[in-house]
């Protein structure tokens, strides 16, 4: 009774997780889809009368209709807007371009009169949604001294020059330079890529992709989407410059490597003399007009010299690394299972190097290692950690020695070839509990383990029942029989499952991958964003390793998508999937925003990656159920 009372608890407690559970998701994926579409609106706090300042509505996409501003107090004058510029970023990884764009209004003002004022929500047709600003206040103080006509104010404070309408666009007004920060470099030697704009003209848009690269592995740095200028000088003049896009590029083969020129698109914004700004702002018209302009990135010549002749245990590694091994405990008995970490730390092409190999004595055995990537991309190239845990266990007492590991790497510093080792680990096993493969020690027995014989008359009682050769006495036996066939049935099949490593990862893998999505759930909503982004790759790269069957580190997105493919899974699903990775990749290392955003990013991959592994799930039961009939 006692334990059919524990068996409906249990019950019980799982059904009200679940039903929190589908609340907690229901509810994330309406707030999700809520703040997905908004206007961010950015303006000063405080302003002089007569200064010019600006105020700017950002929309993290490209599908606006109907954009509207508040109803402006009097006591500001609308110099110019909207000027409307978008902006887009492109990213090629393994032959993959992921897009992100945006929008910005930007409106130019002057405030008449001293006082606090409130200039209303914006309001817009967002991904089909109508989606309203925050208000923004202003509060107006003193006077502002200036001088000129409001199409020089515009420009100055925007720091730009502002030339009238058919003036030529020099290649003086307006390039870009490309920086590599290595010209001469070993295969699989990280170089960092920098393309820089220069302007002495009102830039208002900018687009420009990045080629495929034929005998680079390149991964792209993250920059923030809102590009934020500074002065600097060239040759005597001002100009204002951003840092537009940096690329981390690991060349895959020797000899004289060209990485292409890419022409960008942008748009200038010039003056028309011949109307007044301010009766085009009454007429619904403009004061300006957009220029388009093309500017072309030179390309870059990099010398890759190969690797000197590799040693027979060469890693791959290629840069500067250290390695560290440990254990959970040093003291185990016979049969329990030890965990053993090595580390492999530093910077280079982290992501391309072997595991090291582990050899122990002959009485361990071992599984294959848990994988977990701590590198980041930055423009030292790509940093960090990755941890090999693998799982030993001792099959016999004794002392046993794990033999150091070793690394070899090219070092990049030295143009040598150097190992590192890890520190031998002294492992005592003690003799294990019942006969799961421990040896009993008989050294210690009690000679006295054989009770004395009891003396006396010994007393004996009549049965008054016989059950013996009855008819419930066979219905028993019959029954028992029954009972152990039906048991040595299931209990063959659960061994068979068992011993089939394989199957059991596969069966495992979604639960698995779902506590790793819950754990992650609940970073996201601490806002632990590095956390987050980490937990949810090792969702992904375990699930789809377990699912194949395959060591993690020889996952590729090519023969993940060979191999969901042959089970049958369809290329929407696995493309999802895959995207659901790269967005982890990249947003781990993309510079933080606004918690909005990052919150909504987090969101969105979050559901991503959950959608991927459901339809993968389904997919497969989908496929059996069609084998089966």
């Amino acid at each position: 009774m006692e334990k059919d009372k524990r068996n409906i608890k249990v019950v019980g407690e799982l059904v009200i997780r679940l039903i929190v559970l589908s609340v907690f998701l229901f509810s994330s994926f309406f707030v999700i889809n809520v703040k997905a579409q908004r206007i961010t609106v950015k303006g000063p706090s405080t302003v002089a009368a007569g200064q010019p300042f600006q105020i700017q509505y950002i929309i993290n996409t490209t599908d606006v209709k109907g954009f509207k501003l508040g109803n402006v107090p009097d006591a500001f004058e609308v110099l110019y807007g909207p000027s409307t510029s978008t902006q887009q970023s492109f990213s090629i990884v393994n032959g993959r371009t992921t897009q992100a764009s945006s929008v910005t209004y930007t409106y130019t003002m002057m405030a008449h009169k001293n006082g606090a004022f409130v200039i209303p929500a914006a309001h817009a047709v967002v991904g089909g949604s109508n989606v309203a600003s925050q208000a923004i206040r202003i509060n107006v103080s003193g006077n502002f001294q200036s001088t000129g006509q409001h199409s020089q104010s515009r420009g100055q404070q925007r720091g730009q020059r502002v030339d009238r309408a058919g003036s030529r666009i020099s290649g003086n007004d307006l390039f870009i330079r490309v920086t590599a920060n290595k010209q001469r470099v070993y295969e699989q030697e990280p170089i960092l890529l920098t393309y820089k704009v220069y302007t002495q003209v009102e830039l208002t848009q900018l687009e420009g992709k990045m080629p495929d690269l034929n005998g680079f592995h390149t991964q792209e740095i993250q920059l923030p989407q809102q590009k934020t200028f500074h002065v600097e000088n060239i040759n005597g003049k001002p100009y204002r410059c951003v840092t537009w896009s940096q690329y981390v590029m690991f060349p895959q083969m020797s000899g004289t490597l060209e990485i292409p020129s890419i022409t960008f698109k942008g748009i200038v914004v010039q003056e028309n003399p011949n109307v007044d700004p301010f009766e085009a702002f009454f007429n619904g018209g403009s004061g300006y007009v957009e220029v388009k302009k093309e500017i072309k990135a030179p390309s870059v010549t990099i010398r890759v010299e190969p690797l000197p002749a590799k040693p027979t245990n060469f890693s791959g590694g290629v840069g500067h690394f250290t390695i560290a091994s440990s254990v959970d405990k040093k003291t185990v008995k016979a049969g329990d299972p030890v965990n053993l970490r090595v580390v492999v730390s530093g910077s280079g092409n982290m992501k391309l190097i072997k595991m090291p190999e582990l050899v122990l004595p002959k009485d361990f055995d071992k599984y294959d290692p848990k994988v977990t990537d701590k590198t980041k991309i930055g423009t030292d190239g790509i940093t960090g950690t990755m941890v090999y845990d693998y799982l030993i266990v001792p099959r016999n007492k004794g002392q046993y020695t794990i033999p150091p590991m070793e690394f070899v790497y090219f070092d990049t510093h030295s143009s040598t070839y150097k190992t590192e080792r890890t520190q031998p680990i002294q492992l005592t096993v003690e003799t294990g509990t019942g006969g799961t493969g421990g040896v009993t020690d008989y050294s210690q027995r009690n000679d006295n383990d054989i009770s004395d014989i009891i003396t006396g008359d010994a007393v004996g009682e009549k049965p008054y029942y016989t059950f013996f050769g009855t008819t419930g006495y066979a219905v028993v036996n019959a029954l028992i029989l029954v009972l152990f066939i039906v048991l040595l049935v299931v209990f063959r099949k659960r061994a068979i499952a068992l011993a089939d490593t394989t199957a059991m990862r596969g069966k495992k893998a979604n639960k698995v991958a779902a506590k790793r999505l819950k754990k992650s759930s609940r970073l996201m909503t601490e806002g632990k964003r590095t956390e987050f982004y980490d937990e949810v790759l090792r969702a992904l790269w375990g699930y789809v390793g377990d699912k194949l069957n395959m060591p993690v580190e020889q996952l590729s997105r090519d023969n993940i998508s060979e191999k969901l493919h042959d089970r049958g899974v369809v290329e929407e699903v696995t493309v999802k999937f895959i995207e659901a990775i790269d967005e982890c990749e990249f947003a781990r290392y993309a510079p933080v925003g606004d918690s909005d955003d990052v919150q909504m990013s987090m969101k969105a991959t979050y559901d991503k990656a959950t959608e991927a592994i459901t339809k993968i799930e389904e997919s497969e039961k989908n496929n059996k159920t069609g084998k089966t009939k």
